[in-house]
């Protein structure tokens, strides 16, 4: 398992050590436009090509899809009741609300549990997915307009591809293939601009990186337990969400707040540690999950 953790996770560092390289060797490198392009162009479209690939069901699935929506939610009003000196509360609880479930949760989701819970782990994906576009966006307005998260595009690609998927509509295989050839450079795209971001002296943040780190794992453990004692849960499914709430922060949270002018250079440091705190959290996790009592 470490092994597999390993490969990858450490592809992830060496794209945001060759950003970091990159803005070493090229200081006046701008990452205004660059970031504008992911968060309108190349991000829905993987948004968009992940629902029409992967529908969301619900029916049975409804208790799932609660909790999903409380081990995301209740991390961050935890964390809306404390003050940390030098991080905004914006700042402080984005990155403990939305989780890396995508370029890393699913493909460790699936070598831990299987192909068969393949259904469960995307349908906790697009949740993330379509929280993090509108209640994540709607926070971060709070200094703005309370609406302008409903100028995302991203939200609206996720309601499109709610509907392409749900109501069975059939696209030309080259628009989907478009879409998922455009979505596939988000997330180095991401990753990249997280390393050159990093040179700008965010380093000197890993201190309260680590910090808001752990107190992430702990809301989320909080969560997990409220929603096992709530919900009546399917004994498969409280495995994912277990690793759901060990997943390091996401990078989409560095991304939104360098949009919105969020202290992006603290929420970059708490990407950053979060994902190196995954190294020794996530294999701890996946054998927890592994050895829970049936």
């Amino acid at each position: 398992m470490l092994g597999a953790l390993l490969n990858i996770v450490i592809p992830v560092f060496a794209v945001v050590g060759l950003g970091a390289l990159y803005g070493r060797l090229r200081p006046e490198a701008a990452l205004g436009y660059v970031n504008r392009a992911n968060i309108e162009l190349f991000t829905p479209a993987l948004v968009f090509s992940a629902l029409v690939k992967y529908p969301l069901a619900l029916g049975e699935h409804l208790p799932l899809i609660a909790a999903g929506a409380l081990v995301i939610l209740l991390p961050g009003l935890l964390l809306a009741l404390l003050r940390l000196k030098g991080i905004e509360r914006a700042a402080l609880i984005l990155p403990a609300m939305f989780r890396n479930t995508g370029n890393l949760g699913i493909p460790l989701m699936v070598l831990a549990f299987g192909e068969q819970q393949l259904g469960a782990i995307v349908i906790l994906f697009v949740l993330s997915n379509l929280l993090h576009f509108s209640v994540g966006m709607f926070i971060l307005s709070a200094n703005t307009s309370r609406w302008l998260w409903l100028r995302s595009p991203v939200l609206w690609a996720a309601l499109a591809g709610l509907l392409v998927a749900n109501l069975h509509i059939a696209l030309p295989e080259y628009v989907v293939t478009t879409a998922s050839l455009v979505g596939q450079i988000s997330v180095p795209l991401m990753l990249f601009a997280l390393g050159i971001r990093l040179t700008e002296g965010e380093l000197d943040h890993l201190g309260l990186a680590l910090k808001c780190n752990l107190l992430y794992l702990l809301a989320g453990g909080l969560s997990l337990l409220l929603a096992i004692w709530l919900l009546p849960l399917k004994g498969e499914w409280i495995p994912l969400l277990m690793l759901s709430v060990s997943l390091p922060p996401a990078v989409l949270n560095y991304m939104l707040c360098e949009q919105y002018h969020c202290q992006p250079e603290k929420v970059a440091s708490i990407v950053l540690g979060g994902n190196a705190l995954s190294v020794v959290v996530i294999p701890l996790s996946v054998w927890l999950a592994l050895h829970l009592p049936t």
